[in-house]
């Protein structure tokens, strides 16, 4: 496994994609989506976004998920609706 935290995340966010596929539909709103922030070289994050009615109980899961496989991770709230998971690794 590649010790770059880049490639780190791309793998985490495809992990997150193939997991939680059901709520990334592609003919519709999508309720999860994903980025990768790398404006500080330093410190590359995966933003997993989730926007959707149930978006604490979703966002717990994917934090979970994240975590199990090395991330730290922190939440941010928008609203009860928009809920934010930022992971980082290495």
């Amino acid at each position: 496994m590649t010790s770059d935290p880049v490639d780190i995340l791309d793998d985490l966010a495809d992990q997150v994609a193939e997991e939680f596929e059901a709520y990334r539909q592609p003919d519709e709103f999508k309720g999860v989506s994903l980025v990768i922030d790398n404006n500080d070289p330093g410190r590359p994050t995966l933003i997993v976004h989730v926007d959707r009615e149930d978006a604490d109980t979703l966002a717990d899961e994917i934090e979970d998920f994240l975590q199990e496989r090395g991330a730290r991770t922190q939440r941010e709230r928008h609203s009860d609706t928009d809920v934010r998971v930022l992971a980082t690794v290495g």
